[in-house]
């Protein structure tokens, strides 16, 4: 009687057990159900998920590329549920390296990553059309940079913390120029 109130208790259980429900999974190519809905399909070496494969979460997104002991490592694309995507490097399931993301919204960033941040050189251009080059820092514009409005104006110079904050040269729609200096993002000159 108490075998039969386990089986039964079990069977009504709301609980879903990882398990690899075709191919290889140990040391080949298989396909694996983990208990959170999310859902590997790909390479295995010593029962970790190792070479190219496709993970797909269950919130909706989606990972196509290379895995290194079951982390995206390498060359990859991540696509959000929100339509955002990320094509590039990976390095332990972090943005790093070179990469380009398009945004839900149509910006795009084209550049250096370094543990999930935009960090180093990049191009980040909005969807309106304004656009940076130059140098990114924990995320946001930061060190020598180019900010061209879609009119044409121009400033080259310093950013900080993704204000302009330094030296630089304005460059009007008509073609002239002006040295200024930025403090926190407010013209001092």
């Amino acid at each position: 009687m108490k075998k039969f109130l386990i089986l039964l208790l079990l069977s009504f259980s709301p609980l879903v057990f990882a398990e690899c429900i075709s191919g290889d999974c140990v040391n080949g190519y298989g396909t694996y159900v983990m208990d959170d809905g999310n859902k590997y399909v790909g390479e295995w070496k010593n029962n970790l998920a190792n070479g190219q494969g496709t993970y797909t979460f269950a919130n909706g997104a989606k990972y196509v590329g290379e895995f290194k002991n079951f982390a995206m490592e390498g060359l990859g694309t991540l696509t959000m549920a929100n339509g955002a995507k990320y094509v590039g490097e990976f390095k332990n399931s972090l943005k790093h390296g070179q990469g380009t993301i398009t945004f839900a919204n149509g910006d795009k960033y084209i550049g250096e990553h370094k543990n999930d941040v935009k960090e180093g050189q990049g191009t980040f251009t909005w969807s309106e059309g304004n656009k940076y080059v130059g140098e990114f820092k924990n995320n946001v514009m930061d060190g020598q940079g180019t900010y061209t409005i879609a009119d044409g104006i121009k400033y080259v110079g310093e950013f900080k913390n993704n204000v302009m904050d330094g030296q630089g040269t304005f460059t009007m729609a008509d073609g002239t120029t002006k040295q200024v200096i930025w403090k926190n993002g407010e013209l001092v000159n």
